[in-house]
């Protein structure tokens, strides 16, 4: 399984949103950060932002 690069980042939020993301990822049963996460890919699929996959070339030679 690849491994993906990932970046910490401190994000500022009000008390009433964080409150409403904490309870929308109970509810989804995710964490709060995987509830952030998927907010964020949503958003950026949406808009047409997501960088396009890499296909697997499996007739590669060494």
């Amino acid at each position: 399984m690849a491994e993906k690069n990932t970046k910490s980042f401190i994000l500022r939020v009000d008390s009433d949103t964080m409150n409403a993301i904490e309870a929308w990822a109970a509810d989804e049963f995710r964490s709060t950060n995987g509830q952030l996460q998927w907010i964020i890919t949503e958003a950026l699929r949406k808009a047409k932002r997501l960088p396009k996959k890499k296909e697997k070339q499996n007739n590669e030679e060494p």
